[in-house]
């Protein structure tokens, strides 16, 4: 019994064996993965573009005209007639020194002027007299001699004490302290009833002119030798008026909104910074504008008339901390290529080196694709429309 059984249960595992083949068998032969379409990326197709290069430079105002009051007599300050941080006028009296002292020099100098030319007619008189006399041989040559003499010292000291008279008015006039320039005059160092002496060092008061006003920054030597070679080679244009021209953004960052004048590009320049100085000139109507405030000053370099620009998401890094691009060549498959990158202008860089007109840049899909890798190519929607543009940004490091 037990064999009999034993063969029953073998009999059916190979019958289930067999249906088990049998259906494998029947069943369609899996398909392997077919191919695989390239990865689409958006670009952009490089065209050169008019670019207004501008520079933004660190600057602080200072007042176009400063005047030091100090007083050319000394004396006692008898009375003050202005309010601190006025604004005065040229000729405006502002102090007035104790002057009886000087008025009596003045007096005197005056009466010694008066009785010196009343001597002058008597002597002139005599050498007339003299002279008729001296044809009828009625007088001897000396006494005409000394009537000569006399009289030219009479008008030698005429001319003395006229000198005399007009030192003694102008010292009479220094006792009235005025305003040699107009403009805002600041806090006062003396008072009423204080003592002070002639070419003090030490300023009364100060009178600052704020309009127009001045804006001094500092360029980098460096930068001025690249802007130079660019000029010469004509890869920057720019006319004489159009570079005198400068825009100015006050240290909140709002524009000034008066232009200014390039007034000089100073010299010399600071061994301790290698930076040069250039001096602005800003009219300054509301008084805006004060010395030593803070300000980026908007100074043009000129047009790049073919400049590359190019979306800053479009170019990275390789390891060696190049920067790199990806672009795609006629025959749709990516190359990688080595940009020099000359600054940062918004979103976008200009290019000095190794992109060039009609390269299809891309900017989107970067993470998809690889140099050497085959793709499909789409135009990038957000390029930037034609025509001129103006930018302003500080120069690259890498910049040529």
């Amino acid at each position: 019994m037990v064999r009999h059984n034993r063969h029953r249960f073998r009999g059916v595992a190979l019958l289930l064996a067999a249906l088990a083949l049998w259906g494998c068998e029947s069943q369609p032969p899996a398909m392997g993965p077919g191919p695989q379409e390239p990865p689409e990326v958006a670009v952009v197709v490089i065209a050169p573009e008019p670019v207004l290069l501008t520079t933004d430079l660190p600057g602080r105002a200072s007042a176009y005209l400063v005047a030091d009051l100090r007083p050319q007599v000394s004396g006692i300050i008898q009375s003050r007639h202005f309010e601190e941080g006025q604004d005065v006028n040229a000729g405006d009296l502002l102090y007035q020194i104790d002057p009886p002292r000087y008025q009596a020099v003045y007096d005197q100098a005056e009466a010694a002027l008066a009785v010196a030319r009343a001597n002058v007619p008597a002597l002139r008189a005599r050498v007339e007299r003299l002279t008729k006399a001296l044809k009828s041989s009625a007088v001897s040559e000396q006494d005409y001699d000394e009537a000569v003499a006399a009289l030219a010292q009479g008008e030698a000291t005429v001319a003395l004490r006229a000198a005399q008279l007009e030192s003694a008015r102008i010292d009479l006039s220094y006792t009235r302290i005025v305003a040699p320039i107009s403009g805002r005059i600041g806090k006062s160092d003396v008072t009423v009833g204080a003592l002070v002496t002639a070419n003090q060092p030490v300023a009364l008061a100060t009178i600052r002119q704020f309009d127009p006003i001045y804006v001094d920054v500092q360029q980098s030597s460096t930068e001025l030798l690249r802007l130079k070679r660019h000029w010469e080679e004509g890869r920057l244009v720019a006319d004489e008026k159009a570079l005198r021209t400068v825009r100015l953004v006050l240290g909140d960052g709002t524009p000034y909104p008066h232009e200014g004048q390039l007034e000089f590009r100073d010299i010399t320049v600071d061994p301790t910074t290698g930076a040069y100085t250039l001096r602005l000139v800003f009219p300054n109507p509301d008084k805006l504008l004060m010395p030593g405030m803070f300000a980026w000053a908007t100074v043009l370099e000129g047009t790049a008339e073919r400049a590359i620009m190019v979306p800053q998401q479009g170019i990275s890094r390789n390891t060696k901390g190049q920067p790199v691009a990806l672009v795609v060549d006629q025959e749709n498959v990516v190359q990688q290529v080595v940009v020099t990158l000359a600054r940062a202008i918004g979103n976008r860089w200009l290019v000095s080196d190794g992109l060039s007109e009609g390269d299809r840049l891309i900017v989107e899909g970067l993470q998809r694709v690889r140099p050497g890798s085959a793709v499909r190519v789409a135009l990038f929607d957000d390029q930037p429309g034609d025509g001129k543009s103006e930018t302003s940004s500080q120069p690259s490091p890498s910049a040529d």
